[in-house]
């Protein structure tokens, strides 16, 4: 998207941040196989000053994990709130030039919803995928690499669960996107309702025409609330779906992963990595469905 170009002079804080989130992943995807030497070598064969050696290794992973975490999001931040004051400047530079005739196209009402609740949605979008689209693919693709090291048989969950996965965040990110063009239509019809109601408020007291303005804005708050009703819905019905998969998929682990210990061909230590590994998997999907959740709002927002 054209928008993008407003993060080319931040390009360094981007990499930064992006470097910081691969040493986060890395370090996420470090902890669990840290934690499966504990069992397999410490306490399944009690020696104490094993687990005290590699318990103080998590410990010194997990306090950078927390410094990286901070300095990431806090750039991370900086960066989007920056790539939202230079929209916004942009735009209200761009509406200062505009003949009568355009500005008559587009209204107030619209324009005043472009400035700042468009923009605002684009923003959001920034924060979270400095913060979230970027980790998401580090964890799910270094997850799987690490839940393969574990035990290869067991993995092949993990290539029923994440197409199925896909499928299910693809079908409702098609349905929402027209929803969420749809909304910002209708919040551009409240504000105008709303602008026309307060600068003709005295011709309206004049000709005592309260009751006709209430209705139009109550028509026009209607048609929004049934629109975000409907995005509502959809979102609340792909939230549980995804929760029973992401439920279904550790039960599936844990049995398979039983039946391979029992039978020796697995160490119980791995078994309490994959867990984890597989955990952090189905984590990055969910962080990329709640980037669908706002992407598709955003999308539409930065066509307009």
């Amino acid at each position: 998207m054209r928008i993008l170009r407003f993060l080319k002079p931040y390009r360094a804080q981007i990499a930064l941040v992006m470097g910081l989130l691969l040493v986060q992943a890395i370090g996420n995807l470090y902890l669990p196989d840290l934690n499966a030497d504990i069992i397999n070598n410490g306490i399944a064969k009690a020696d104490t000053d094993y687990i005290v050696r590699t318990g103080g290794v998590m410990i010194a992973v997990t306090l950078l994990l927390g410094l990286v975490s901070i300095t990431s999001v806090y750039f991370g931040a900086r960066t989007a709130m920056a790539f939202g004051r230079d929209v916004r400047h942009a735009v209200f530079r761009r509406v200062q030039d505009f003949s009568l005739a355009e500005l008559n196209r587009f209204g107030a009402p619209s324009l005043i919803t472009r400035t700042t609740n468009d923009v605002q949605q684009t923003q959001m979008v920034v924060v979270m995928g400095l913060n979230v689209m970027v980790l998401a693919p580090f964890m799910g693709i270094g997850g799987i690499i690490m839940a393969l090291r574990q035990d290869v048989p067991l993995s092949g969950i993990i290539a029923v669960v994440i197409p199925l996965l896909a499928v299910i965040i693809g079908l409702m990110a098609r349905r929402a996107l027209p929803l969420f063009k749809s909304m910002q239509l209708r919040i551009d019809r409240v504000n105008q309702v709303m602008r026309e109601k307060l600068s003709g408020i005295r011709v309206i007291r004049a000709f005592v025409r309260d009751a006709h303005e209430q209705r139009r804005f109550d028509v026009a708050n209607r048609d929004l609330s049934q629109t975000m009703l409907s995005v509502g819905r959809l979102f609340a019905v792909m939230m549980p779906v995804v929760m029973a998969i992401f439920n279904l998929s550790l039960v599936a682990t844990m049995w398979f992963g039983g039946l391979r210990i029992e039978s020796g061909a697995m160490p119980i230590g791995n078994l309490t990595a994959f867990l984890t590994y597989i955990t952090q998997i189905l984590m990055s999907v969910m962080m990329a469905t709640l980037m669908f959740v706002m992407v598709p709002r955003a999308s539409a927002s930065a066509e307009r």
